[in-house]
């Protein structure tokens, strides 16, 4: 299922320190100040335990680190103030909902939200609704820093090669421009006899069989089918529209009729439905394709690769009148990173079958053809829709140290992230210097990876 994954603060924890009370007894204690900003020992702990949650991990001691980076984040916002930047309102919201609903659907709702925290949820909509617009403003003037360099030239382009070893420059990785001719399966078929058989399991519960014992057996949401189909209580806004629109318009004990998601398709069973909130089973069955649809495209594939060869036709022409890839037989069959729209692929950005079959090809020739897949959801992080294919590799360009002659716009990008970064750093180092600035004697053993902080303890 379509999940929303977001950095989200937590409770307290770690070193004796809890939500109430902390060492020596204090509720809260300042840790630090920066003219007119604090920061409590409250919000550190949990930037620890936001961290811990998502996996990071850190070389330094985890609270120097993070405390030296809300200091950072602090001097922005100091700045951010003098230059009235505004708050980006309609973001804040967006982030804020998002972050509910993810504490609402790994809690189980409101009430367990507020027991967790303990804390009303206006309380700690306020709270994180604040955190929210400060991240907002901080972020706005990194980015007016980091924008007022000047344009950066072909000279410093130049002066930047000539500047630096040869070892330290960017290295380019190999690199691919490929054109594919595709065939899909009939997905009408498949799509038909998946909702043969889920009609059928329908009918079978609507008979008195339980929808959680056919889920174990028939659904193929290996997450959810252990459990007979169940998805705990959960927003509607982290599953697909269709699916939630669905649950959402059932009554408790009722029985959907058949979903289609991009996963595949459903039918549901709703549970408990709380406000914006439910919690479901349901059974997900996805097309599936037979050997004989492999067979059969292969078979047309090999024919217009023949043909190809043999000169009856470009592999231009072919993609244009047989390719079924909408994207790509307008172009010839040219291939681009559905992300950025190069035509031109790193080996970590091609898919591993379609990697799988060119890695040996030289420059001209045609694949065998290959089962892989589409860029349908490429954004969502789906993996796409079964697709078989021939590909021509157009272009290979070897993995070299970048030039000016042949990676000028690469070389551009680093000289710019160089001298934002330049920007950046100025800016923070004449801040520590000219802010009056406060940091506990409970944080004296840390080493800041800034010196300027160091000085300031």
């Amino acid at each position: 299922m379509k999940h929303i994954i977001l950095t989200t603060a937590a409770l307290l924890t770690c070193l004796g320190l809890n939500a109430q009370k902390y060492k020596n007894g204090v509720a809260d204690k300042t840790v630090a100040v920066l003219g007119g900003e604090t920061i409590l020992i409250s919000d550190l702990e949990s930037e620890v335990q936001q961290m811990r949650m998502n996996g990071a991990s850190s070389d330094r001691d985890i609270r120097c680190e993070l405390l030296e980076n809300m200091m950072e984040a602090k001097l922005f916002l100091m700045q951010a103030r003098v230059d009235s930047l505004t708050v980006n309102t309609e973001m804040v919201q967006s982030n804020l909902t998002q972050r509910l609903d993810w504490f609402r659907t790994q809690l189980g709702g409101d009430e367990e939200v507020e027991k967790y925290f303990g804390k009303p949820l206006y309380k700690l909509r306020q709270e994180w609704e604040k955190v929210l617009e400060e991240q907002s403003l901080t972020e706005q003037e990194r980015y007016e820093i980091a924008s007022k360099i000047a344009e950066v030239t072909p000279y410093d382009v130049q002066q930047y090669i000539d500047s630096t070893e040869p070892e330290d420059l960017p290295m380019v990785p190999v690199k691919y421009q490929l054109s594919q001719i595709c065939v899909y399966p009939d997905r009408e078929a498949a799509a038909m006899a998946v909702k043969e058989k889920l009609l059928s399991l329908r009918e079978r519960i609507m008979n008195g069989e339980k929808f959680a014992t056919l889920a174990r057996i028939y659904s193929e949401d290996p997450g959810s089918a252990r459990r007979g189909g169940e998805l705990g209580m959960a927003s509607k806004s982290i599953f697909w529209p269709a699916f939630s629109d669905a649950a959402m318009a059932l009554r408790p004990g009722t029985i959907s009729q058949i979903v289609e998601t991009p996963d595949g398709f459903h039918i549901i069973e709703v549970i408990e439905k709380k406000g914006d909130m439910f919690n479901a089973r349901h059974i997900l069955i996805k097309p599936q394709y037979t050997n004989e649809d492999r067979e059969k495209a292969f078979a047309r594939l090999d024919s217009l690769k023949t043909r190809i060869q043999d000169k009856e036709m470009t592999f231009e022409l072919a993609a244009r009148f047989f390719s079924e890839d909408p994207a790509t037989r307008t172009n010839g069959g040219q291939m681009a990173d559905p992300s950025t729209g190069s035509s031109y692929f790193d080996i970590d950005q091609l898919k591993p079958a379609d990697y799988a079959a060119i890695k040996d090809l030289k420059v001209g020739e045609i694949s065998e053809p290959v089962e892989s897949q589409d860029n349908e959801g490429y954004q969502q992080g789906r993996s796409g829709n079964l697709v078989y294919k021939i590909i021509r590799v157009d272009k290979i360009i070897p993995a070299h140290t970048a030039t000016f002659e042949n990676d000028y716009t690469q070389i551009l990008e680093k000289v710019q992230q160089n001298k934002q970064m330049e920007a950046v750093n100025k800016f923070l180092e004449e801040k520590i210097k000219s802010t009056y600035i406060v940091i506990d004697p409970l944080f004296s053993e840390c080493e800041f990876s800034r010196e300027a902080w160091n000085k300031r303890k």
